[in-house]
């Protein structure tokens, strides 16, 4: 691959047919040169999942100037590490993860495996930004995030992010976006999780289900109030895990 251009290592859950990684592929081959390593099928909700007992294998799908294609039959984030150290010949300027079908802001960004993506790029200290549209279809329109991925590429490209924090990106479901909102994860739950079903051959089997609910629907400065008024949410998402407000109340503790 050309070594004058920055080298792109892009993820996704979706699989590496998927279309929202496709365009993504076709977003970004102008700016850089790029390495996919994508599961082999779909991969939701596998969120930092990695396999520990699970022989991995790579397949190379296909290379065409600045763009290679792999696949593995791991989880997102053994894509990432398997392209780390078996493919790229030098250290990315970035991670992406996407771009996903359907809306992983909120708690489901816990879930994701295209936040998987970007987690395990900034815990190695490479920026990291997942792109979502919250539009589960398969032949979902991608089209009008097009100069928003762009943009907010060539942006963390040439300016970096903080170590330690990736950015989370939601769009809605539009044809047109009213702006753009830096905003924080709102607080939701996921209800009515288990519905469970009787087999014909006498025993109950169980799917995971459910329905989401915004649990503070009124909060203005959340991603799930950027989403529903027509606002791309970004949300700048850190690796640590610490409660920094606990900490001296914890101290206090007679332990």
């Amino acid at each position: 691959m050309e070594n004058k251009r920055p080298l792109i290592l892009i993820s996704n859950d979706d699989g590496y047919q998927a279309k929202g990684i496709n365009v993504l592929i076709d977003m970004l081959r102008p700016m850089a040169d790029l390495v996919v390593c994508a599961p082999d099928g779909p991969r939701s909700g596998f969120s930092c999942a990695f396999s520990a007992e699970v022989p991995l294998r790579l397949t190379k799908r296909g290379e065409e100037p600045g763009v290679e294609v792999w696949s593995s039959n791991g989880t997102p984030v053994d894509c990432v590490k398997l392209a780390l150290s078996k493919i790229v010949d030098r250290q990315p300027a970035m991670v992406i993860g996407g771009i996903n079908h359907g809306d992983n802001g909120s708690v489901n960004s816990h879930y994701s495996g295209t936040m998987g993506v970007v987690m395990e790029g900034c815990m190695k200290y490479i920026p990291s930004v997942a792109f979502s549209l919250c539009d589960h279809r398969v032949d979902a329109d991608f089209e009008p995030l097009r100069p928003f991925v762009v943009s907010i590429t060539r942006r963390v490209l040439s300016e970096g992010l903080p170590i330690g924090t990736c950015l989370n990106v939601n769009f809605p479901v539009l044809t047109a976006f009213k702006g753009v909102r830096v905003c924080r994860m709102a607080h939701g739950s996921w209800l009515n999780e288990i519905t469970t079903c009787h087999h014909p051959r006498g025993y109950d089997y169980h799917w995971m289900v459910g329905h989401y609910r915004n649990d503070e629907p009124e909060a203005e400065d959340t991603d799930n109030w950027a989403l529903a008024h027509g606002y791309v949410a970004i949300t700048p998402t850190t690796f640590d895990l610490t409660s920094y407000e606990a900490i001296e109340q914890i101290k206090s503790w007679a332990l």
